[in-house]
């Protein structure tokens, strides 16, 4: 009896699933061979985008890290690797559509090229900005940067707000954050305790909350798409489907 309704639990979930509005453009991803801690290789990055399109995946938006000292990228190593990608993946036979835009990392010299005003790598018809902060404390003028980009009439997407121990440790800096406009982007793989508990509750807290935009796959590795599947079948996961993510915006 138990393995019965066990069963159909079970069932009524993957139907859940296949009737739920899929992502189909992943916005947040380290795919781009050679330029920071993610695809090593044209050889690993192909085989990332193979995954994405097994997935379902239509269009993937590579987002390199942009952080001073550490990786200094910047149009004239993305663009170039974007357009590598793109003949290696038509010459593969893989139907996908592949843009390129930025994680930028919120220090001085990011807050420097708001203030000024300088062109920004951005995503969704240049709609969008992808920044993170360091994790364990909120940056004292990230408000005034997200302003700054806000002026720019481009959205700023918060890159998984569930990852900072600021946002753990009390979670009305997170509805502050909200309240400014910023778009929340949370990780699949949070879902699936990847990172730890506390990114997994703050993950699912977010989403009860109906605090997310995006959901991102954040992947650097080929086991991270294992990750991300696993996150697919999750209750938050088909919850957050529910919610009209912009990601099926860009």
């Amino acid at each position: 009896m138990f393995s019965f309704f066990k069963k159909k639990k079970q069932e009524e979930e993957e139907d859940a699933f296949f009737h739920a509005l899929p992502i189909v453009a992943d916005m947040h991803n380290h795919l781009l061979p050679g330029l920071d801690d993610g695809a090593a290789t044209v050889e690993e990055s192909l085989e990332m985008i193979k995954g994405f399109v097994n997935m379902g995946f239509k269009k993937i938006t590579m987002t390199p890290h942009i952080m001073h000292n550490f990786y200094d990228n910047d149009t004239d190593t993305i663009i170039p690797a974007l357009e590598m990608m793109r003949g290696i993946v038509k010459e593969a036979g893989l139907t996908v559509e592949l843009s390129a835009a930025a994680e930028y990392y919120y220090d001085e010299v990011f807050f420097r090229k708001l203030s000024n005003k300088e062109p920004l790598l951005s995503f969704g018809d240049g709609k969008y900005v992808l920044f993170e902060t360091a994790f364990p404390s909120e940056p004292m003028n990230i408000k005034e940067g997200i302003r700054l980009i806000q002026s720019q009439d481009i959205f700023p997407v918060y890159a998984h707000p569930e990852r900072y121990q600021y946002i753990q440790n009390d979670f009305n800096k997170a509805k502050a954050l909200f309240a400014t406009g910023v778009l929340f982007q949370i990780n699949a793989m949070s879902l699936v305790g990847q990172y730890g508990k506390a990114p997994q509750v703050i993950a699912e807290k977010l989403i009860d909350n109906d605090m997310v935009h995006f959901i991102g796959s954040d992947c650097h590795k080929p086991v991270h798409l294992i990750e991300y599947q696993k996150a697919r079948r999750t209750k938050h996961y088909l919850k957050a489907l529910d919610s009209n993510l912009y990601n099926q915006y860009v």
